[in-house]
């Protein structure tokens, strides 16, 4: 079965905040090797939007900077998976639109064969979260307090054990943080 990896920056005091967190070179490149072992992206609407509406012109006029440029061309090529009661069409090249999440067709898609399959919306790891399907989570925790925005695990309705199994700190002094559940998912 593939593994589902919910990966996400996040602040210390656990808002995700994309203008308050920014990646690095570094942090670019962990998220490469992150998508290199992945086929599939699962994405709420709003990640969704935010990232369709910057990466494409990135393939279309790179930057320059190499990790970024080749993150570009890795999320634009990669399978994408759309999660929206209201978006009603997709422009992005190898994507599909879902209506909602629903856990069957989830584990289903983990069956297929193929690579990973990484969620990087917090709405979606939140639903992911409480239906149970989360295999690993990626937290990569920067040095920064923001004090208000989107906090992360926010409308967790109930007690989920992580046991941490790795670390990596880089450079910038942010650090990723990776949790399997303590509990075993059921299929």
């Amino acid at each position: 079965m593939r593994k589902l990896i919910a990966a996400i920056n996040m602040t210390l005091d656990g808002f995700c905040d994309h203008t308050a967190v920014i990646a690095d070179e570094e942090i670019h490149q962990h998220y490469n090797e992150l998508l290199h072992k992945a086929d599939t992206l699962l994405f709420g609407r709003i990640t969704y939007q935010l990232m369709e509406s910057y990466w494409p012109s990135v393939v279309k006029n790179p930057t320059g900077n190499k990790p970024m440029d080749e993150f570009a061309v890795l999320i634009d090529n990669i399978s994408k998976v759309v999660f929206s009661r209201t978006l009603k069409n997709i422009d992005w090249k190898n994507t599909t639109l879902k209506k909602e999440v629903v856990r069957e067709e989830v584990l289903d898609l983990k069956r297929q064969e193929g690579k990973n399959i990484v969620v990087g919306s917090p709405s979606l790891i939140v639903a992911l979260t409480q239906l149970n399907v989360i295999d690993e989570y990626q937290l990569v925790v920067h040095p920064i307090v923001v004090g208000r925005g989107l906090l992360l695990f926010k409308n967790i309705k109930d007690k989920v054990d992580l046991t941490l199994v790795k670390t990596k700190t880089f450079g910038c002094g942010a650090v990723a943080l990776y949790y399997e559940p303590a509990g075993k998912i059921t299929s």
